[in-house]
């Protein structure tokens, strides 16, 4: 079986660590069918403050990611290796009540 590699882009990496170092997925990481990296986005900022913060287009309450940092990142990956696939989980679908 080949392993399997992922990255994940998060604001909150830390976030991560407990899935990664105490389920299921930490036997298939130990048993290296599985490599994770979390990834830092605030590392692909351009500013010293490492804002990934956006304004608001169109109206409406939330928060609005940066698209800057996100193309950074992608595009500092994509000269490290080749990707067979890239997913975006994004906030356009319907909202949940």
């Amino acid at each position: 079986m080949a392993k399997i590699n992922f990255h994940i882009l998060s604001l909150f990496p830390k976030m991560f660590d407990g899935v990664l170092t105490s389920s299921m997925i930490s036997r298939a990481i130990k048993n290296d069918l599985v490599s994770i990296a979390v990834i830092d986005i605030r590392d692909y900022t351009e500013d010293k403050h490492s804002t990934t913060d956006d304004y608001q287009f169109g109206g409406g309450a939330g928060m609005v990611m940066s698209i800057q940092p996100i193309d950074n990142c992608i595009s500092q990956l994509k000269k490290q290796r080749d990707y067979d696939e890239i997913i975006y989980l994004t906030p356009d679908g319907k909202t949940l009540n």
